[in-house]
């Protein structure tokens, strides 16, 4: 079994936002020289997000949208104790997830039609990276 590790950077201007990861994870799967296996893609920081959705924008949109009213950004979060003020964008986190996992088929991302790879950043502003490990044959 090879393995292969690529960090990719991200650094959002607005303190929430999107970036479309599948080319860059497709060019990383590429690189690999893996034609069997599987692929993670994962925040490595605990107010970002990667998800699998689609790749509209009205769609995008709403999923901040619910985000927000499920955890919103409001000051009296007990994290903030700690001198930080994004106890929202951890819960934010916890309701879409820190990571996925893609199959890697003929050497390609084995996605379904409608579905693309997506970094959601909650608290930015700042760098942070996104660790993308291809595992297989």
């Amino acid at each position: 079994m090879r393995s292969h590790t690529a960090y990719l950077w991200m650094h959002t201007r607005e303190r929430r936002g999107i970036v479309h990861l599948t080319p860059q994870v497709r060019e990383e799967v590429r690189r690999s020289g893996i034609q069997e296996g599987l692929c993670l893609i994962s925040s490595m920081h605990l107010t970002a997000s990667v998800i699998i959705q689609d790749h509209e924008a009205g769609l995008h949109e709403d999923i901040f949208e619910w985000l927000e009213e499920l955890a919103p950004f409001r000051p009296n979060y007990r994290h903030h104790r700690t001198g930080e003020d994004n106890g929202d964008a951890h819960l934010k986190n916890l309701l879409t997830h820190l990571q996925v996992v893609v199959p890697v088929t003929k050497g390609d991302l084995d996605l379904g039609p409608w579905q693309e790879i997506f970094y959601l950043e909650f608290d930015g502003q700042r760098r942070k990276r996104v660790v993308v490990k291809i595992i297989g044959e």
